[in-house]
C-alpha cells in the first residue's frame, strides 16, 4: 500500500475502520470518470487465504506500471478500486476465516453490521456511491489443486449478457496463462439458488454486473506442478499481473 502510494496514478482512501480500529484502506488507481468502467477488486476476506493478498499485489504493481501498454490502455477506459486485505484484524489475530468479532465476511455482504463486520460496512457503502461494473473477489481453496473461479450463475439477474461476459473473460484468461483453468472448480447454483450473503454474488445481483470469487491453491496446480517450490507467493503476483489481459479483453462490453 505504502509502495502504490507513490505512484501518481493511485491515491489511498481510508473508507472506516476495522472492529479493534485499523484503517481500511482502498486504492484507487486511475482517474475517476462517470463514463469510466468501475472495477473492484477485493482479497483476503478469509485471513488464512494470503496468497490473495500475493495476487493484490501482482495485480497493483503491473497496472501502475506506466510502460505496460495493457494497463495504460485499461486506465484510460476504467478506474480500478482495490482493498488488498479486507481482513486485517483477522490476518494479525491469525484467524483462518473470521474477523476480531468472529464473522465470517464472505456471509455478511447482505446485511452487513457496521459493529460486527465494519469491513464489508464501509466497503459496500463506497460501491453504492461508486457503482461496480466488474467485482473479483480473491480467495485460496485448500482441497482443489487448481485456480479457479466460482461465477454468479445462481443470482436473480443472471442472463445471457452476463453468461457471455463470464464465460468469455474466464476462457481468456485460460489462453493467457496455464496457472488458470475452467475444468474443475465449484459446482454452479441452480437458477435462482446462490447465496445472496456471499460477496461476489451479493455484488453481481445488486448492480448487474460480472461478478466472481477467484481462487487459488494452496499446495500446486496439477496442471502445471513445480516439483522444487509447488504453489507459491511469486506464482500468486503472476496470477495477479495476468488477470489484467481478460478483464482488458472485455472492457467494453461491461456495459
Amino acid at each position: 500500500v505504502s509502495a502504490a502510494q507513490l505512484s501518481p496514478l493511485c491515491v489511498l482512501e481510508l473508507l472506516g475502520e476495522t472492529v479493534e480500529g485499523r484503517d481500511i484502506d482502498l486504492l484507487v488507481v486511475g482517474e475517476p470518470d462517470e463514463s469510466k468502467r468501475k472495477i473492484w477488486v477485493v482479497a483476503r476476506q478469509h485471513p488464512g487465504e494470503p496468497q490473495s493478498e500475493w495476487f493484490m499485489q501482482g495485480l497493483i504493481e503491473r497496472l501502475l506500471d506506466e510502460s505496460d501498454p495493457i494497463s495504460r490502455s485499461l486506465l484510460s477506459n476504467a478506474v480500478f478500486y482495490l482493498v488488498p486485505n479486507m481482513n486485517i484484524d483477522g490476518s494479525i489475530l491469525g484467524n483462518l476465516r473470521v474477523n476480531a468479532s468472529g464473522k465470517n465476511l464472505n456471509r455478511e455482504w447482505g446485511n452487513p453490521d457496521k459493529s460486527l463486520s465494519p469491513e464489508v460496512y464501509y466497503v459496500r457503502k463506497k460501491m453504492e456511491k461508486t457503482g461496480v461494473d466488474m467485482f473479483l473477489d480473491i480467495h485460496a481453496d485448500e482441497g482443489l489443486p487448481y485456480s479457479f473461479a466460482s461465477g454468479i450463475e445462481g443470482i436473480p439477474s443472471y442472463d445471457d449478457r452476463l453468461k457471455w461476459l463470464q464465460e468469455t473473460f474466464l476462457a481468456k484468461w485460460a489462453e493467457y496463462t496455464p496457472d488458470f483453468q475452467t475444468e474443475h472448480g465449484y459446482p454452479k447454483n441452480e437458477p435462482g439458488k446462490a447465496n445472496l450473503n456471499i460477496g461476489s454474488k451479493f455484488v453481481g445481483e445488486r448492480f448487474k454486473c460480472m461478478s466472481m470469487t477467484i481462487e487459488m491453491p494452496f499446495k500446486d496446480n496439477a496442471n502445471l506442478p513445480d516439483k522444487h517450490f509447488g504453489w507459491s507467493s511469486v506464482r500468486s503476483m503472476k496470477l495477479g499481473e495476468s488477470i489484467l489481459n481478460p478483464i482488458h479483453f472485455v472492457i467494453d462490453r461491461l456495459r
